[in-house]
């Protein structure tokens, strides 16, 4: 099955970019369709109706992967699904919420989904293009795990989860449950109005989305030069934390929990959001590109000694 599109690998980006939206177009339609049939029967128990639809959705873009053989089709997931699902919390139940933190939120989840999107696009090739990552567990599964399973669950479902567990702090946020009582669709008490923390998790966000941008932005600069062939980025932002990247992308996560926090304290326990993020990152992203690194660069060992990866702390008060 993993071979069944193997021939598209050879076509055009522009082939590539044509299928992804045609991919993700028809997993929106999915996801509609799903989250309108499971309503009633799931009792409208939103966030649960929207699990379903997501996970749905998810369903969609990996048999299409799998059509193309390419499990990067499922990269821009990650930062494409997110706005949706806010925007659709907002049109359908936002009623009565605060429309000030709404149009905050919404707006900064947009602005980040659009910035991390139009990075990837702009480094992904093509179909013939399949991120590094994905080919090294192909190779490490070969002849012991099929591989649909291990894309599956590895690369699209668990992502897809993670980002779920970060935007349940969003749903206080945006949208005011129909009937507060169930358990599924919201803790008892009011919205609080926009205010002080608000206005925190405002700063946090932005901060976190320019941190990785100017990253990102850092990183493809150095890239670009031919001069730097094979050395390490150590500038900008990168002379500070081995991941600045993801260090932003952690911080987006932690700011809208802020907001979450802001509209209903009771809603505290959204913290597994940023901290599954903070999980994924710290354990399995950062040490993949660390010893893809090591591999790759004799002199990244010294690297890793003089720079943190994710916080810019002092050597002696890392953690070990």
């Amino acid at each position: 099955m993993a071979d069944i599109g193997r021939w598209l690998s050879g076509s055009s980006r522009a082939v590539g970019f044509a299928v992804t939206v045609v991919t993700y177009l028809l997993a929106g339609a999915v996801g509609i369709v799903v989250a309108a049939v499971v309503d009633e029967p799931l009792d409208h128990r939103h966030l649960l109706v929207t699990l379903v639809a997501d996970v749905a959705a998810t369903v969609v873009v990996f048999l299409c992967s799998m059509v193309v053989a390419n499990s990067s089709l499922y990269d821009p997931y990650w930062s494409v699904a997110p706005p949706v699902i806010v925007a659709a919390w907002i049109v359908t139940l936002g009623v009565g919420a605060d429309a000030v933190r709404q149009a905050v939120v919404f707006g900064l989840v947009a602005l980040w989904a659009i910035r991390l999107t139009a990075n990837w696009a702009w480094s992904w090739r093509g179909l013939s293009h399949e991120d590094w990552r994905y080919v090294q567990l192909r190779e490490q599964t070969r002849g012991r795990v099929p591989w649909w399973l291990v894309s599956l669950t590895g690369i699209q479902f668990m992502p897809t989860l993670v980002v779920f567990l970060g935007l349940l702090s969003v749903w206080p946020a945006v949208a005011l449950p129909e009937r507060p009582s169930r358990v599924l669709d919201a803790l008892p008490g009011e919205p609080r109005p926009f205010g002080a923390l608000d206005a925190v998790a405002v700063l946090v966000t932005v901060a976190a989305i320019a941190v990785e941008t100017l990253a990102d932005l850092q990183l493809r600069r150095f890239a670009a030069d031919p001069a730097n062939r094979g050395r390490i980025v150590d500038r900008g932002l990168w002379r500070f934390s081995r991941h600045p990247n993801y260090l932003g992308e952690i911080g987006v996560w932690w700011g809208l929990w802020l907001f979450g926090l802001a509209a209903d304290p009771s809603w505290w326990w959204t913290v597994v959001g940023p901290l599954a993020m903070v999980v994924l990152f710290v354990f399995v992203s950062v040490p993949m590109m660390d010893k893809r690194s090591l591999e790759r660069r004799p002199d990244y060992a010294e690297h890793v000694r003089r720079v943190p990866a994710l916080l810019p702390v002092p050597r002696r008060a890392r953690f070990r």
